[in-house]
């Protein structure tokens, strides 16, 4: 494995890597590879966490201080997305690192009784000394789910998607629901149809802020398709070999669109 996740920091190391962020955003050196810095070059630190090992080394998240000027023919700022596709360990690492420090900035006071809480020595946590209070990193379970009636795929173009991108279903588990429960629901409420024989696939961490993206293929079994006018701007079937544009396959829903097109293609 190349990264060995761990929250005791060993100090601070020669040969330490860092990911850098400067207002939500990964800053990045324009003449290296990828976005891991040797070094903070003593820009003011606002925030850090200590991630774990990056191929042996010491790696660290860190956010810089938001006012502070960075060459911009030496740095480049940028979303997560630029490393989709890219390298998935170390899409996986940055945002595992976003998510840290976002929500180290989120939790400086406690939600119970308001005092300010401090970073747990003995786990990931957040914890308030007066009422002992602990906060551990939030993640949002979802469902993602590609409905299937044979050769065809139900596909659905969000409202917020920019351009003509088609995709599959996905919602927000809500609490004391399974996820089963909730691609039903989910797929009713966002297309008006109903499915069957759901098979689980796999998932992804998804760290847009930060979910945890649980993937399914489910069958159709009935009904017409009706959008949900606020949310699905247009959703339709599709055979396999006349799709539209649909996202990469460095994503969960680019990999059930193309794993499936894949078995049917070899029937």
């Amino acid at each position: 494995m190349r990264f060995k996740p761990d929250n005791r920091p060993p100090g601070r190391a020669a040969d330490s890597l860092h990911l850098v962020f400067q207002g939500g955003q990964l800053v990045r050196d324009l003449r290296a590879a990828d976005p891991l810095l040797p070094a903070r070059h003593d820009w003011p630190v606002v925030q850090e966490q200590f991630l774990g090992y990056w191929e042996g080394r010491p790696c660290f998240a860190v956010e810089i201080d938001p006012q502070l000027d960075l060459d911009p023919m030496h740095w480049q700022r940028g979303s997560l997305y630029q490393l989709l596709g890219a390298d998935e360990d170390l899409f996986a690492l940055a945002g595992r690192a976003a998510q840290l420090l976002a929500w180290e900035r989120d939790h400086q006071y406690c939600g119970r009784c308001g005092s300010p809480m401090q970073a747990d020595l003995g786990e990931r946590a957040m914890r308030c000394e007066p009422c002992r209070h602990l906060v551990y990193p939030r993640i949002s379970p979802c469902i993602i789910t590609l409905i299937t009636r044979g050769d065809e795929l139900l596909l659905a173009r969000n409202a917020s998607f920019p351009g003509e991108m088609y995709s599959t279903l996905a919602g927000f588990i809500e609490a004391g629901e399974s996820a089963e429960a909730c691609l039903h629901r989910e797929v009713a409420e966002e297309v008006g149809v109903s499915v069957c024989n759901l098979r689980y696939f796999g998932s992804q961490s998804w760290p847009f802020p930060s979910q945890l993206m649980l993937g399914f293929f489910a069958e159709y079994a009935g009904g017409e398709i009706v959008c949900d006018q606020e949310e699905i701007a247009d959703a339709r079937w599709f055979h396999h070999s006349a799709l539209p544009q649909v996202p990469p396959p460095s994503s969960i829903a680019g990999r059930l669109i193309r794993d499936y097109v894949e078995h049917r293609r070899k029937l």
